[in-house]
């Protein structure tokens, strides 16, 4: 009884998860070891998975049905599991993996990856001697949804970071793809009857029609996807259990598709003169037939390219009053006797379904395309708006992906002070891990209907954070990945305490393996003694960084006093953590100050706004050349850090995308103090401050105005 007790510690230290309800663990007495003449053997049907598995495990393929000294994957229907379930039986003369479908044993070989040291991902082969303790291991998923979505058409990523990121989802059970291909800013599917869609719509900024915005303003930015690397990358996804859903963004976020066919908008001349010139409309117009025949070939090439049996054709945030503006739309409202703009989102979107029909796929749409009721229920519905979107959904009696923005969206930021968005809250792992359909208000006939958890990444932010590199990405996504990965699949009965030392102990290890980049939980900071103390326990090297000076190894308290400076963070491995520092680093002061600009004044965000550090305000119009933003302060201010932001505080859009920077001392006369990064100026001025110059040196900046946030100004020391 000892050394089996002493078995099931070392499986768990290893990374199983005990969930009753989900698993049956059986341990065993002795260990299989890995050896050069370890094989895998495997049905005919499961070879492409031997393939697969060979370089992580350094076995040879061979086509028998059983065998000693071997791995042997075997397609079993007679299994009382889920199609994704899987019996992994590991015997010091075998491991036999036996599932009712690919998909099952392709888990179970990741199960038996978490049993194995971390370095099994680097796919080398396992050292010669490499064991694994023996036990009976039955695992089905909790749900057959478990998605995640990326989006590609803000930030372009290519297939070989694609297929990247495909295989972390597959080692983490994720195996759904949403790939959001299209929106305002860019096209990144070839279809090949109307190739000028990705050919100019894949790129924005330089010739093309579509105006850079986010980031890369000085060059033409892009890239797109023939239909043959697509089926490439679902063919790569497909052996890895993962289903690629496409989704082109419809009837609304379209301005780049418009861009490039400006016929399909709306029948009234667009003011242009906010964006120097750029149609700024983003939505299709529902009453020009044309549109649909357009889309019929669109949709049609998907239907054909993409095994999925749905294809997700968007519906959110619709900017209907371009409808309202639109005589053909109000006309085409007063013959149906639609009382409501809205009402036009339900036509369009029934059009498009009866499109995909005659394809024989199904839509997938937002949860504001079903607010109505109209669509048909075999549409499937991803709650994103919130908790309540989904009750609604599955309350009408729609199958329903679940992924409120504030447990699943991936692009929110994880504390404060980090970078990306807040709109939707900010949260890391734990909240995520947290979350559980049974406590939001469900009835058990509207859990029937919900078949899964998604999350996602809108890649807004991604583009100013070196996108070429994966660092973000990693850092945003995981390990908040892995926690939705582990409650789609098995819960979080275990509680979140016994899932992070899980992390901390096991998955570290093996994240760093797989390459990713990932979030460290933030170190502790307490001062005690008139002494700052850092802090962590998940095995990570503490580092410690002056303003204005290069990091270093943290070797002990820091004076309290030294709080105004410094920040402190942690590295392990590939990981590190956000920065943590004391109250007093980031202690502004507010002193009085008036705004004005050449641009013209929003009524909806008065400059009174940002004067009163209360919130952002609005121009009228993007800038242009010369155009300016003048700070002037009623007395001169002494700081030490002065930041001057135009744009949204967590992304640059709506921002002076290129000029310079000019303070004064006096009020008069101003001098150079460098050049704007991001839309932004951080200054250190050595004395008093009277005021600051903002100078545009573009001609605009993809939208119809600018925005100014408070200033934000440390204290001088």
């Amino acid at each position: 009884m000892k050394s089996l007790l002493t078995i099931l510690a070392l499986l768990l230290a290893a990374g199983l998860r005990a969930q009753p309800a989900a698993r049956s663990l059986s341990p065993a007495a002795g260990r299989f070891v890995f050896g050069p003449a370890t094989t895998l053997a495997a049905d005919r049907e499961l070879l492409p998975l031997a393939r697969y598995a060979a370089p992580y495990l350094g076995c040879r393929v061979e086509e028998r049905r059983t065998a000693d000294g071997a791995v042997v994957l075997l397609l079993d229907p007679t299994l009382d599991l889920p199609a994704e379930g899987y019996a992994l039986d590991i015997a010091p003369e075998r491991i036999l993996l036996r599932a009712p479908s690919p998909g099952g044993v392709f888990n179970g070989l990741q199960q038996l990856f978490r049993l194995l040291p971390a370095e099994v991902y680097a796919c080398r082969g396992l050292e010669a001697g490499t064991s694994v303790a023996c036990c009976r291991i039955d695992d089905a998923p909790r749900f057959a949804y478990r998605g995640m979505m990326l989006d590609l058409a803000r930030t372009w990523i290519d297939a070989p970071a694609l297929k990247r990121y495909i295989d972390l989802l597959s080692y983490h059970n994720i195996n759904k793809l949403h790939l959001h291909l299209s929106d305002d800013e860019g096209w990144r599917i070839e279809i090949r009857s109307h190739p000028e869609l990705a050919a100019v719509g894949g790129f924005r900024g330089g010739d093309s029609p579509v105006r850079p915005v986010y980031g890369k303003w000085d060059e033409k930015y892009g890239g797109y996807f023939t239909q043959d690397e697509m089926r490439s990358l679902i063919d790569y996804a497909a052996l890895r259990n993962i289903e690629i859903i496409p989704e082109i963004d419809l009837p609304g976020h379209s301005r780049c598709i418009a861009s490039v066919r400006p016929e399909i908008r709306c029948n009234y001349p667009p003011d242009t003169v906010s964006t120097n010139g750029y149609d700024y409309r983003s939505a299709w117009c529902v009453a020009r037939e044309e549109n649909y025949a357009l889309l019929d070939d669109i949709l049609g090439e998907l239907c054909a390219l993409f095994p999925s049996e749905y294809i997700h054709v968007g519906g959110d945030e619709v900017e209907t009053s371009q409808w309202e503006r639109c005589p053909d739309c109000r006309a085409l409202m007063r013959r149906r006797g639609l009382a409501d703009a809205h009402a036009l989102e339900d036509l369009f979107m029934e059009r498009v379904a009866a499109i995909l029909a005659r394809h024989g796929k199904r839509p997938a749409v937002w949860n504001e395309a079903a607010k109505s009721g109209r669509l048909g229920r075999e549409a499937r519905v991803y709650g994103w708006e919130s908790v309540r979107a989904s009750l609604d959904a599955t309350a009408k009696g729609y199958a329903t992906v679940v992924m409120p923005g504030e447990s699943f969206y991936f692009d929110m930021r994880q504390s404060p002070e980090e970078d990306g968005h807040d709109w939707a809250g900010i949260f890391d792992a734990r909240k995520t891990y947290g979350f559980d359909p049974a406590g939001c208000g469900f009835t058990p006939e509207q859990m029937k209907h919900v078949i899964g958890l998604q999350g996602a990444f809108f890649s807004e932010a991604y583009i100013s954070h070196d996108p070429e590199r994966p660092d973000y990405l990693d850092y945003m996504t995981f390990p908040r990945i892995c926690a939705l990965a582990r409650i789609a699949w098995s819960g979080n009965e275990q509680g979140w305490e016994a899932y992070r030392r899980e992390l901390t102990d096991a998955h570290y290890d093996r994240m760093a393996a797989m390459g990713i980049r990932f979030r460290l939980f933030p170190p502790r900071l307490e001062v005690r003694d008139a002494m700052m103390h850092l802090s962590t326990d998940d095995g990570s090297e503490l580092w410690q960084v002056a303003d204005g000076g290069a990091p270093e190894r943290y070797r002990g308290p820091v004076p309290a006093a030294e709080a105004p400076r410094m920040r402190f963070f942690s590295r392990r491995a590939t990981a590190r953590s956000p920065y943590v520092a004391g109250r007093s680093y980031y202690r502004t002061i507010a002193p009085e100050v008036a705004i004005t600009t050449s641009m013209g004044e929003s009524r909806r965000f008065p400059y009174a706004n940002a004067e009163r550090y209360r919130g952002l305000s609005r121009t009228t119009r993007a800038c242009r050349q010369g155009d300016w933003v003048l700070y002037t302060f009623a007395q001169p201010v002494r700081c030490r850090e002065m930041f001057l932001q135009t744009g949204n505080r967590q992304l640059p859009k709506t921002i002076i995308t290129t000029g310079r920077v000019e303070v004064s001392y006096d009020g008069r006369t101003f001098h150079p103090a460098g050049e704007l990064r991001q839309g932004s100026a951080t200054l250190h001025p050595d004395r008093a401050v009277r005021a600051v110059r903002i100078v545009s040196t573009c001609d605009d900046n993809g939208t119809p105005y600018v925005t100014i946030q408070p200033p934000r100004i440390k204290p001088a020391l």
